[in-house]
């Protein structure tokens, strides 16, 4: 039985950043994560300023801007009869973090798993499915997993770090369970072809409402990444209407892309998200800590869920390195890490969970088709209201910097 002291269960954005920052500590860290490969569509793909401030800390800054990317330089809502507010606008942040980075999720983490590589004590395996927790004497000691043939067997680590998402078997082996917070929607994505000749900055972002539904564009170079949101639980009825019901659904609420919503082959094109907005009381028992959406599942709104399980990693790896190091981790030392992220992790949710009041609740009910009168009022008259909102979702409330152990020198941009 192999031993390394530090298992993360989860190869996502946290689990693979928490990979790379302790590999720099110079702590044995191995990487479980249950797929082959990164090759996932409609995941989170944005990187947020404080993350690509985070990279540059990292000396990993001139690789990333290397990488296929857009930039999402302000959210800008239409409004029926005038002319279009912007609710926020990214440029007025400090540059060079004065955008989000829109790329495909496994492209970003195929750049994390690269420079993690280069650390010595780092290994990643994939098609490794973490099943369940090794006990003794009433600590966490290790997992369980099934490996890539489905032979199952056991890797004990000094520490375990969950980061294998809002469904987490290690939380559940655990026994712990999140407060589930109310949610009014549900989101479906697919994607519909863009013509060459179609105007609209790439990276932009486009919302339409209509009674009980409502959908967002992302505009990608050569095509439209779509969400549609409708009211939770409405899976069955949508798929009982078919993909042709479906079709008119889209060609409603935006006719100005009716002419390819035959591009929606089938149902089996949707990709749909149970929304859900939850928290765990206690992010961590003895040998074992949940962070990322396994300790707190975001809602879509506001598009920052990846931004704070990166800054749990940052925070997790620079509070447990020199635990990891001396080879003891105490649940005191989970605790810090938990202290440090709650704070922000609520004032997140309590924003997101005003949103689903007063914006997409009121939507989903069929109260309202539009956004909001008064939050177009503010935006559209206090600039201050332009800038505030883009420094909340770019840095969030308590922004993380490289440990020192892990920052290498670069020339910044």
């Amino acid at each position: 039985m192999e031993k390394t002291g530090c298992v993360v269960a989860g190869g996502g954005p946290a689990g693979m950043m928490l990979g790379l920052l302790l590999a720099r500590a110079g702590v044995q860290v191995t990487v479980l994560e249950k797929h082959a490969d990164f090759l996932r569509d409609f995941r989170g793909d944005t990187v947020h300023p404080s993350t690509i401030r985070l990279i540059d800390e990292l000396g990993l800054g001139e690789e990333f801007r290397q990488l296929p990317q857009s930039r999402l330089k302000s959210v800008v809502l239409p409004v029926a009869g005038g002319p279009p507010v912007t609710m926020g606008d990214f440029d007025a942040l400090p540059p060079p973090y004065n955008y989000i980075a829109m790329m495909p999720q496994w492209d970003f983490l195929n750049f994390l798993a690269a420079a993690a590589a280069e650390e010595p004590g780092f290994t990643l395996l994939m098609s490794h499915t973490a099943t369940g927790l090794v006990r003794s004497g009433g600590r966490v000691r290790g997992v369980r997993f099934r490996g890539p043939d489905g032979a199952q067997d056991e890797l004990l680590a000094d520490l375990v770090v969950a980061t294998d998402g809002r469904h987490s078997a290690l939380r559940a082996a655990a026994g712990l369970a999140p407060k589930e917070f109310p949610v009014p929607f549900d989101t479906w994505w697919f994607r519909l072809p863009r013509h060459a000749a179609e105007a609209g900055e790439v990276a932009g972002l486009v919302p339409a409402f209509g009674p009980g539904e409502a959908m967002v564009a992302l505009t990608r170079s050569d095509y439209y990444q779509m969400g549609y949101l409708a009211p939770k639980g409405a899976d069955a009825r949508i798929r009982a209407e078919g993909v042709e019901g479906f079709r008119r659904r889209i060609a409603g609420l935006r006719p100005d892309l009716a002419d390819r919503v035959d591009a929606i082959r089938s149902l089996d094109d949707l990709h749909w998200l149970d929304v859900r907005l939850n928290r765990l009381h206690s992010w961590h028992i003895n040998g074992l800590l949940c962070i990322g959406d396994a300790a707190h599942a975001m809602s879509p709104a506001g598009g920052v869920g990846i931004n704070l399980a990166i800054q749990d990693a940052v925070a997790a790896a620079e509070l447990l390195a020199p635990a990891l190091l001396r080879g003891r981790v105490t649940t005191a030392d989970l605790r810090r890490v938990e202290r440090r992220r709650r704070p922000p992790t609520v004032i997140v949710q309590t924003a997101q969970r005003l949103m689903h009041r007063a914006v997409f609740g009121p939507i989903m009910a069929g109260k309202r088709t539009r956004f909001p009168a008064a939050a177009l009022f503010v935006a559209r008259h206090a600039p201050a209201v332009r800038r505030i909102m883009p420094r909340l979702i770019g840095f969030g409330p308590r922004p993380e910097h490289a440990p020192e152990f892990a920052r290498r020198v670069q020339s910044l941009p």
